[in-house]
């Protein structure tokens, strides 16, 4: 028997792309002050203002959730489950990171307790900062990933993951051959893809840690499955660049070594992009790829500043997703991500010393780089979910769609946050757009995880705030 539920409240969501709206992002979103969703079997079967549909289903069990904002849930399109416990791990950049931080934490997950252990705390992070899917490394060990879609499917979440390749430039005992690398992606991929909300992506973890045997095999795998999502990383870090130049000579950059094992197309995304010249984005728009913007984590390690700016390019658009590269990434939230992104923006546009940075002239790439709440908030639902080719069951409030959705409490944070927020919150709450777009800047500038007040996953609560 279907059941039915709704929940009344103030809701914003998104229906466009802001970066489409240069001077009026606000004809991307959608604001009802009072308004009504009405879920049925975890799925959206109406979404509007609570006036025009209260009676259509007044018998329907109604949750009233005051002085709150509702948003579809969080999209993380870059995680490590298996750095849950190492992130913030200190004073290294990348390779350095891995070596001495990431393989030795990374190989007890070998064992299958642990691994449990692990990704219940992994998941249990995820929705207490208000992210209901990601897209998810796990390591080279089987079992993992075995682990990660059972704990998924145990909560109903939507997720996107794989088995992570690594043959080369790693500890011994963390590798894994390409032969053994195929097999159990073959396994993993029949007994989990499009199984309930999960979906399998064929994971070679980087090109400097990927042999050719390993990328052709996960070529192979694409093909025999061409269905599947294609997650790994690219231009992250300059010495790890070197390193993929000397492994692949033959290639004129990172991007084109992927593009040698046909794995660039829709549903790839390479995490971070940083170093990407102007055609490598050129290329990912044409081949309608995605890349993933971890600005914690590039910041943290040092490995630079993405180009916003360039990447949203109306001549060469990409898609674009926000991740938090947790444990390089040092919080699991996505609003945390959103004032790093913001501020990265800002950096792009002007020398740390304050002078303008000589290549950064373009005035239109310049505005580009500016977070708004309707950029950053689009960019971490509709946007992550069409960056990911999953706008057709996620990303914002239309009919039809899986319910996720997180509650919104915008005087949480530091006790700074609700004397600004009072600003325009003063009066119990948001009644046009614009103030809930203000009351979204404050949560993402001054607040913080403890904005979440309760996480919703296909029309049921799995997290509420003490």
């Amino acid at each position: 028997m279907s059941k039915t539920v709704a929940i009344r409240g103030t809701f914003l969501d998104f229906i466009d792309d802001p970066w489409h709206h240069v001077g009026a992002e606000e004809k991307a979103a959608r604001f009802f002050a009072d308004g009504l969703l009405v879920i049925e079997d975890g799925r959206i079967k109406a979404f509007g203002a609570y006036k025009d549909l209260s009676a259509r289903y007044a018998g329907v069990e109604t949750s009233h959730l005051i002085h709150r904002l509702i948003l579809p849930g969080f999209i993380d399109g870059h995680i490590h489950v298996p750095q849950t416990r190492i992130l913030g791990a200190f004073g290294r950049q990348l390779l350095g990171w891995l070596q001495f931080s990431v393989f030795p934490e990374e190989l007890k997950y070998k064992d299958r307790s642990y691994a449990q252990e692990g990704t219940r705390r992994f998941f249990d992070n995820l929705l207490a900062a208000g992210t209901t899917t990601c897209q998810a490394f796990t390591c080279t060990f089987p079992v993992a990933t075995d682990v990660f879609f059972e704990e998924a499917s145990r909560r109903n979440l939507r997720v996107i993951g794989g088995l992570t390749g690594i043959d080369r430039n790693a500890p011994p005992e963390f590798m894994d051959s390409a032969e053994n690398f195929y097999c159990d992606s073959k396994r993993l991929i029949g007994q989990y893809h499009k199984q309930g909300r999960n979906l399998y992506a064929i994971t070679p973890r980087f090109a400097a840690g990927a042999s050719s045997a390993l990328l052709s095999a996960s070529s192979r795998l694409l093909k025999e499955h061409p269905d599947c999502w294609v997650n790994t990383h690219v231009s992250e870090n300059p010495s790890e660049i070197r390193t993929v130049r000397t492994e692949y000579p033959e290639c004129d950059d990172y991007l084109g070594v992927y593009e040698k094992y046909d794995l660039v197309g829709p549903r790839f995304s390479g995490g971070h992009g940083i170093w990407l010249s102007n055609d490598e984005f050129a290329r990912l728009s044409r081949l309608g790829a995605a890349v993933v913007f971890c600005p914690l984590s590039n910041l943290f390690l040092g490995s630079g500043l993405f180009r916003l700016g360039r990447a949203t390019d109306p001549a060469c658009r990409v898609r674009i997703a926000f991740g938090t590269d947790m444990g390089g990434g040092n919080r699991f939230s996505m609003i945390n991500v959103l004032d790093d992104a913001y501020k990265v923006g800002m950096c792009n546009n002007t020398r740390l010393d304050g002078s303008v940075d000589p290549t950064f002239q373009d005035t239109a790439e310049a505005e580009r780089n500016k977070l708004s709440p309707y950029r950053a908030f689009w960019s971490i639902t509709l946007g992550g979910a069409e960056a990911l080719y999953l706008d057709d069951n996620l990303g914002n409030f239309d009919e039809g769609k899986e319910a996720d959705f997180v509650v919104l409490d915008w005087n949480g944070g530091p006790p700074a946050t609700a004397w600004h927020q009072s600003l325009v919150a003063e009066n119990g709450g948001p009644q046009t757009l614009g103030q809930a777009a203000e009351l979204l800047f404050g949560i993402m500038m001054v607040g913080d995880d403890r904005a979440v007040a309760e996480t919703w996953v296909m029309g049921q609560r799995l997290y509420k705030r003490n």
